[in-house]
């Protein structure tokens, strides 16, 4: 049962404003991944065809997400927030028109999605620092988890909506649809009013906020660890998942069941949330990998054996999974990391997390046509299983714990210099753990 404690975030009138633009965006988002993969396979029918579209959005997220850090460290995060859903307010009009019309072709939506990777690369970080704004340091973990249980109510019924819209009204419409989520967005988080965020040097150059960020995040094992295991996953999941799935599904359980499977995983998120927003695990990183270690077992049954029923039953689960690694990464990502440099090293999070997800979306496809869709998502999964194992056998994700909210502990973690690095610094390849992400498809 949730407590009083537990919606306590819910006091704080921009956080309230913050969470009704979410729902807005995310649940025309939903709809956004099946609609693009779908029109791409009606003009095509060709899974290198749709990676490439894909990889056409993340490639400019990769290449700009740590100026977007830097942005949104030194200006207001609610105003980065609003361009981005007005930028992606028209890319999706557009998109649907091109669509409804019959006249889309290929490169058009790979350019469309070029934008959108563009927008996300200054929204994701501004995300990320925007929390610590709105609510105490002592309900962090709850906003996150009510933040994800917004998320995860709208992955629910978008992936319905999406598996319905999609499959009987076209891509087209869902993209439309998409659209108006964005401008409903953009209006409600300019009611969010911030002051900018105190920077010690705001004279530096943006190359020294860069090096700033950079020694920020190396600085911390158990950061980089998980963002170069995320690297691997996520390329994984753009490519054996995101890419050959739709593939899987249009000559097996439909394009409904499709969308019902984001349904079923939206369930296990809000599940997961909701545990969230009670419990609070002294190892956040130990109990994150071994939930997310439940979607390798979802992609080797992809692989394997796709019957929908069994997917459901796994999705469910892996929803839960997913989201107690989300939801506690975020919370020690805003506990460990001083709130003026927190962006910058939410870039270098993104970057690390999505530079191989292009690599994913552009190989599966000439993968598949060499060894098989089958098989090259069974050996997906099982290299994905290895890097969960080999990322929970580190000391610094296992020993990572959780700060105590007393007044005590949080000046004397503020206080603390940051350790120097535990091992050699990776040059960032690394993932994005929200999942988002590589679900999340949207500004906010």
């Amino acid at each position: 049962m949730i407590d009083r404690a537990s919606l306590a975030p819910l006091r704080h009138t921009g956080f309230r404003y913050f969470l009704g633009a979410r729902f807005a965006t995310l649940l025309g988002s939903a709809i956004a991944p099946v609609a693009v993969a779908f029109a791409v396979l009606d003009i095509t029918h060709s899974a290198s065809a749709l990676g490439l579209v894909l990889a056409a959005r993340t490639i400019p997220l990769i290449l700009l997400v740590l100026f977007g850090g830097v942005l949104a460290d030194r200006i207001r995060r609610d105003v980065v927030l609003v361009a981005s859903n007005l930028v992606c307010l028209g890319t999706q009009s557009l998109a649907a028109v091109l669509l409804l019309t019959g006249t889309a072709e290929v490169w058009q939506l790979a350019a469309i999605e070029a934008v959108n990777g563009a927008a996300a690369a200054f929204t994701f970080p501004a995300l990320q620092g925007l929390i610590p704004q709105l609510v105490a340091r002592s309900e962090l973990q709850q906003a996150n988890a009510l933040s994800g249980l917004v998320r995860n109510v709208t992955t629910i019924g978008g992936g319905a909506v999406a598996g319905a819209v999609v499959g009987f009204l076209g891509s087209g419409w869902g993209l439309a649809f998409d659209a108006a989520t964005f401008g409903i967005a953009a209006l409600l988080i300019s009611r969010v009013r911030l002051v900018r965020t105190r920077r010690e040097s705001p004279s530096e150059s943006t190359l020294h906020d860069l090096r700033v960020g950079w020694r920020e995040f190396v600085s911390r094992r158990w950061v980089w660890v998980i963002v170069a295991a995320f690297s691997v996953i996520n390329a994984i999941i753009a490519g054996a998942v995101n890419t050959l799935g739709p593939l899987v599904a249009d000559e097996t359980f439909g394009r409904v069941g499709w969308g019902l499977l984001n349904s079923a995983m939206g369930v296990g998120l809000v599940l997961g949330a909701l545990v969230m927003l009670r419990w609070r695990p002294q190892r956040p990183m130990v109990v994150g990998m071994l939930g997310m270690g439940l979607t390798a077992v979802e992609v080797l049954l992809l692989g394997l054996h796709p019957s929908l029923v069994l997917l459901l039953t796994v999705a469910l689960v892996v929803g839960i999974g997913s989201d107690f690694f989300g939801i506690g990464w975020e919370t020690a990502l805003q506990q460990h990391v001083p709130q003026d440099r927190l962006s910058r090293v939410a870039s270098y999070d993104a970057l690390g997390s999505l530079v191989a997800m292009p690599v994913g979306q552009l190989l599966a496809g000439p993968l598949a046509d060499a060894f098989g869709v089958s098989n090259v998502i069974v050996g997906g999964g099982v290299l994905m299983a290895a890097v969960i194992l080999l990322t929970l056998a580190d000391p610094s994700v296992r020993g990572l714990r959780r700060l105590d909210e007393t007044p005590a502990a949080q000046a004397e973690a503020e206080a603390a210099p940051a350790q120097p690095p535990a091992g050699p610094a990776l040059t960032v390849a690394d993932g994005i753990p929200d999942a988002p992400d590589q679900s999340e498809r949207t500004p906010m």
